[in-house]
């Protein structure tokens, strides 16, 4: 071989093995981050309404190249509908609807708490007669399934010694339970805020049982495939969800008319919601896994769930705190 020929040879082996070389350095960084990260937003999260609001996560995902995508949850089945299809990688719901999706199959993991709220109650119209739990057997009940009101009717009816088998509970979206419940279609319904508080205060209905204590808390969700692949990230969005809370508590006002811009609500229905809604937890702990476990037994009860199912175990496959663990200990140490 000439020695034209060998420096020839020479190049191109140079060339490929730089090409190779530039190949192996775009796919690194592309394997470790996702293309496009998809959030859900939801009337009954504020927080998560202050954060797309402002575009924190936005910007701070900007700085690696990957694009926001924001999906519009109308209820806790929804979120956990669009986890479980891969139409969002982080979903808000109800702690008990998550284990109720967990418990089903639905791959997900729970790792932080954005609200405390008192967002459901059974609510009836003043012209029902509705005036206990009791009064409900042989009624008409609008829930929405796979939801905490849903879950709050069930264990509602389990402490007076009734089942989901002692009223007729109509499946309907929240908001369709609100209108058939303003129709005179049903007797009461299972209600969500903020249309639970519209009701209220706009249409006299009347919220006839109320326990917040079996309200469960506000979940952010993530499917396990997503958690798995780019831990990083779950933390940069918890981080950016810790940054949102901290704000609505230093601003409510602000969360208030963030509130009122996306729900489309009235001042005097945002402050009834937002008085019902505590900001002050993140980290899931004993206090949500309780809530969350207690409900649990009752979609037990009501077959809802299977009667062999572990509450327990699949309560301790679903919970993930050590993200907000993390994110939290980082803020502090600031």
């Amino acid at each position: 071989m000439s020695a034209h020929a060998i420096r020839v040879s020479v190049a191109v082996l140079v060339a490929l093995g730089a090409c190779q070389k530039e190949k192996e350095q775009a796919q690194a960084p592309q394997a470790a981050r996702p293309d496009t990260i998809r959030l859900d937003f939801a009337y009954y999260n504020p927080v998560g309404l202050l954060l797309k609001d402002k575009g924190w996560i936005e910007e701070d995902l900007a700085k690696d190249g990957i694009k926001v995508e924001w999906v519009h949850s109308a209820g806790s089945n929804k979120a956990l509908e669009f986890l479980n299809s891969k139409s969002v990688d982080f979903g808000s719901s109800a702690g008990a609807a998550a284990l109720l999706a967990h418990a089903n199959g639905n791959p997900v993991r729970s790792v932080y708490v954005y609200s405390k709220p008192e967002w459901t109650a059974l609510v009836t119209r003043p012209d029902t007669g509705i005036n206990s739990i009791a009064d409900l057997k042989g009624r008409k009940v609008a829930a929405t399934r796979g939801t905490d009101p849903y879950i709050f009717l069930l264990r509602a009816l389990d402490s007076v010694g009734l089942t989901d088998r002692d009223v007729e509970i109509v499946l309907l979206q929240h908001a369709d339970g609100k209108n058939a419940l303003d129709r005179k279609d049903v007797d009461a319904w299972a209600g969500l805020d903020p249309m639970m508080a519209t009701a209220e205060l706009e249409s006299s209905a009347k919220l006839f049982f109320r326990n917040p204590d079996l309200n469960t808390y506000g979940i952010l969700n993530v499917r396990e495939e997503f958690a798995n692949k780019y831990p990083a990230y779950v933390e940069r969005v918890i981080a950016a969800y810790e940054r949102a809370r901290a704000y609505a508590l230093e601003h409510p006002d602000e969360l208030k008319a963030t509130l009122i811009k996306y729900a489309k609500i009235s001042d005097p229905v945002a402050t009834a919601v937002l008085g019902r809604t505590n900001l002050s937890h993140a980290v899931i702990g004993d206090a949500q896994k309780q809530s969350i476990v207690a409900a649990g037994d009752v979609l037990k009860k009501n077959g809802v769930i299977k009667p062999d199912t572990d509450v327990q175990a699949v309560a301790a496959s679903l919970f993930e705190p050590k993200y907000a663990a993390t994110v939290v200990a980082a803020r502090g140490a600031r």
